[in-house]
């Protein structure tokens, strides 16, 4: 159900205006460096866990919201929710990181048996999240673009350099592009679901895109986006689209025009002011305070949120980080952030 009209500055930036000072969110605001998420997570257990109870998850979405009233809320889950959907076992190794069994060495799917009611508990959560947001805070959904999916599955785990997916891309490309395909029509039907529990806005997560070949990344990485785009487009109109293609440099605007993405996230190894010349004009951008820096806090902080606030200052613009927040950085560092991008 849509929600009431109100003035929401991160879906007004998603669509095209510049608003000063920028809305604000952060990749992983809802985690570990907040002491109301673990005390939550160890009466709940783990991750997946978390993950897969509405209520929970909700509560997880919320604790930033009402702590530091962050411009967009972004859903509490994970990108593996897909191939778990598509029959893989999932589960997470303490201190180690997902599993994903059997792992998809030859990319195929047929034994396994996809359940897509395995989502049905995040479609709450979205619905749960969206009754106690403030007025002017943005839902935000998201979902793992295809290449990344694609490693941990055919890995069964994270990879230093996504090895396998890339050697089996190679060696056995029509079983690769079948697997592929199947990660678009999920993700197109899973980010179709967040939409109609209340999502106003989608981020595509690409954390390895920058490992591939110029032409393994045009196939791989931006034909799969565009593909998910352009279905999006034609479901459910109107809603904007975030591209995030993590590590990617230079090929930002192939990326940014070939997509057809609203806006693009970039990671906090690109220039801010090369980004703002390159990129197509008018494009909102995201980005891209170093997670690092955020952490070290101080003069440091405060110089950099004002530098990349100036590259910016004439496109629309959401400040962000360049990925995630790391867990053990101080809260005191994100009131300071905060204080800075809305001064």
């Amino acid at each position: 159900m849509p929600r009431q009209a109100a003035d929401r500055p991160l879906l007004a930036v998603l669509r095209g205006e510049r608003r000063d000072p920028p809305p604000v969110w952060l990749m992983r605001q809802a985690g570990r460096y907040l002491p109301e998420y673990r005390a939550l997570r160890s009466e709940k257990g783990g991750f997946l866990e978390l993950c897969y109870d509405p209520v929970a998850a909700a509560e997880v979405t919320l604790q930033p919201i009402r702590r530091f009233g962050f411009d967009g809320a972004i859903l509490f889950s994970d990108i593996l929710v897909i191939p778990h959907a598509l029959g893989q076992k999932l589960w997470f190794e303490t201190g180690e990181g997902p599993r994903l069994a059997p792992p998809l060495i030859d990319g195929d799917l047929d034994g396994l048996k996809a359940d897509r009611s395995k989502l049905d508990p995040i479609y709450q959560t979205v619905r749960r999240v969206v009754a106690d947001l403030p007025p002017h805070t943005t839902m935000l959904g998201f979902a793992g673009s295809p290449w990344t999916v694609a490693t941990y599955m055919v890995a069964g785990q994270g990879t230093k350099d996504q090895n396998p997916a890339r050697r089996l891309a190679y060696r056995e490309s029509f079983a690769f592009q079948r697997l592929i395909d199947a990660i678009v029509a999920a993700t197109v039907t899973y980010l179709v679901g967040q939409i109609d529990a209340g999502v106003e806005a989608v981020q595509l997560f690409d954390s390895w895109a920058g490992s591939l070949a110029p032409d393994e990344f045009l196939r791989w990485v931006v034909a799969p986006n565009r593909a998910i785009v352009e279905q999006l487009r034609e479901r459910r109109p109107g809603v904007p689209i975030i591209g995030f293609p993590k590590g990617i440099g230079e090929k930002l605007p192939v990326y940014a025009r070939e997509t057809g993405v609203d806006a693009l996230g970039i990671d906090e190894t690109i220039d801010p002011v090369w980004a703002n010349e390159a990129l197509p004009a008018n494009l909102p951008v995201q980005g891209n305070l170093d997670p690092l820096c955020l952490l070290a806090g101080g003069e440091g902080l405060g110089n950099a949120v004002s530098r990349i606030r100036a590259a910016f200052s004439k496109r629309p613009h959401i400040f962000n980080l360049g990925h995630g927040i790391l867990p053990d950085t101080p809260i005191v560092h994100v009131e300071q952030l905060l204080a800075k991008v809305r001064a």
